[in-house]
């Protein structure tokens, strides 16, 4: 019920958007020669487009691989996805400084994209990456899940438009005793018109404000409800590629203590190798080589993985200069 809620919901609040876009057509288009007409279309157009739900989109820091050069981990990421029954990621990207893995569908063609954080990815046997791979992939929203975040995004906006200010801005009264403190006197100050304005303004926003909170604070209370329900669906996802005991253990590996030595290690200037060979020895039992657990995985064995280290050499070598700016 919750759930069929949420969606009529964040429903209608795209419709709202789609309502101005078309008002704003319409306007225009149907009154070519009417000034008035353009202005309320123009205004309206400008509501929609502002108001409208972003794309994701690939970060900016984040570098594309060529699959020329980096094609054991395309066939990974394919192998892993294949697995998850998700989409295969048609572009694979990584990240210097960035220690999450992440995998969305970007842009207006929906291009799934895989983007890699080379820090957490330096420090993983070959089975830990498997698992870090399911993870990205299980974490992919649902279109439900889209349509609702949306509609968040776009109640933020006019919560944002509306209520953002209680007050005249600070700066503008800062001007307005400038101008007073300059001229003397001489020039008038357009202070009780302006501050009239700006109370109407800020009345309409009160007045207007008033559903949008309503609906953000519903919108937000379902959604809230349904978190369970996809945190179940994303579990399920994982639990196709890996088992719950690796998802346990790359959890407790993310949440911290593999970053500080790879951190240390790159300030004595070690190499990539000797910091990759450092953080698989951290997984061992003992010093003469006893692992914990088989380091490979049926997806990638440790040849596998250490392909895809001389793949991703050029990228590690850049990456590990600014380690030490990661917090």
């Amino acid at each position: 019920m919750k759930r069929s809620a949420a969606l009529v919901l964040a429903l209608l609040v795209h419709l709202l958007t789609l309502a101005f876009l078309a008002l704003g057509a319409w306007a225009v288009l149907a009154h070519l020669d009417s000034l008035v007409a353009w202005l309320v279309g123009g205004v309206s157009l400008a509501l929609g487009w502002a108001l409208r739900p972003r794309l994701p989109r690939l970060p900016a820091d984040a570098e594309v691989l060529d699959r020329a050069a980096a094609g054991e981990l395309y066939s990974l990421a394919g192998r892993v996805a294949d697995r998850a029954r998700v989409k295969r990621p048609r572009k694979v990207a990584v990240r210097d400084l960035a220690t999450e893995t992440v995998y969305d569908h970007v842009g207006v063609p929906r291009t799934p994209v895989l983007v890699i954080g080379l820090p957490l990815w330096l420090a993983l046997t070959p089975r830990q990456r498997v698992a870090l791979l399911a993870t990205a992939y299980a974490r992919t929203p649902a279109a439900e899940e889209l349509i609702v975040d949306g509609a968040l995004f776009t109640l933020a906006s006019w919560h944002d438009a509306l209520l953002g200010s209680s007050a005249p801005l600070k700066i503008r009264e800062e001007a307005q005793a400038k101008i007073a403190a300059s001229s003397l006197g001489a020039i008038d100050q357009p202070g009780t018109t302006y501050e009239a304005a700006g109370f109407f303004g800020r009345m309409i926003g009160r007045v207007l404000g008033g559903p949008v909170l309503l609906a953000e604070y519903a919108l937000t209370a379902l959604a809230r409800a349904g978190r369970p329900r996809a945190e179940q669906r994303r579990e399920a996802i994982a639990r196709r590629v890996v088992s719950e005991a690796e998802l346990d253990e790359l959890r407790a590996l993310a949440a911290g203590g593999y970053l500080a030595p790879i951190q240390a290690a790159a300030l004595r200037g070690e190499s990539v190798t000797e910091i990759r060979q450092g953080a698989l020895a951290r997984h061992r039992l003992t010093d003469d080589g006893v692992l914990t657990s088989a380091p490979h995985s049926e997806l990638l064995d440790t040849a596998g993985s250490a392909l895809i280290d001389e793949e991703l050499l050029r990228h590690y070598t850049r990456a590990i200069r600014g380690f030490g700016l990661i917090t």
